[in-house]
């Protein structure tokens, strides 16, 4: 499996365990303790989903101009 690969792996199971986690937190069962923890580690899965986009983004990029792979950069934050 090489990096590319690992990175949509990691990817496809944050965006997955990031579904379930919004559907637990929708159904209105869990406490606000429960919330919480479940909102900050929802951030953090966010957070991964983001960086492995920024990521594909890149090697795009990088793929489209092969001759400049120098000129290709991160995107900046987006904050």
């Amino acid at each position: 499996m090489t990096d590319s690969d690992n990175k949509v792996a990691q990817f496809e199971s944050a965006l997955h365990d990031l579904e379930a986690l919004v559907s637990r937190m929708e159904s209105g069962e869990l406490s606000l303790e429960e919330s919480l923890k479940s909102y900050e580690q929802g951030i953090a899965l966010f957070r991964q989903c983001q960086s492995a986009l920024e990521a594909a983004q890149l090697r795009v990029r990088q793929l489209n101009d092969p001759s400049n792979p120098d000129l290709s950069t991160a995107l900046p934050d987006r904050d």
